[in-house]
């Protein structure tokens, strides 16, 4: 038997957990937030952006904001329930001898 469950790969990746983390919190953020309080790189966080979206977890609005484009990200409730099972199956690698380490 396994005790260790298996942890979602689209959220397993560093920026795209950050990401998520955030959108959790508050719920939507613009790109800028996300890019300033991640620290990654546009071109980075773009395309994890995008991955977030395809898989459904995000949604991604794009319109413009004083002749600039502006990118505002919402955690969707697939996104939301991907979080939440993601931290469980961490939790089962916390876990030893059915004792919380």
């Amino acid at each position: 038997m396994n005790l260790f469950k298996e942890l979602d790969p689209m959220l397993h990746s560093q920026l795209r957990l950050a990401i998520i983390s955030i959108l959790m919190r508050d719920k939507e953020a613009d790109f800028t937030v996300l890019k300033d309080r991640t620290l990654a790189t546009a071109g980075n966080l773009s395309v994890q952006i995008n991955k977030l979206r395809e898989a459904g977890y995000i949604e991604v609005t794009k319109d413009f904001k004083d002749n600039y484009p502006h990118t505002i990200c919402k955690i969707t409730a697939s996104g939301s329930k991907a979080f939440e099972l993601y931290v469980k199956s961490l939790q089962s690698y916390l876990t030893v001898s059915g004792k919380k380490a």
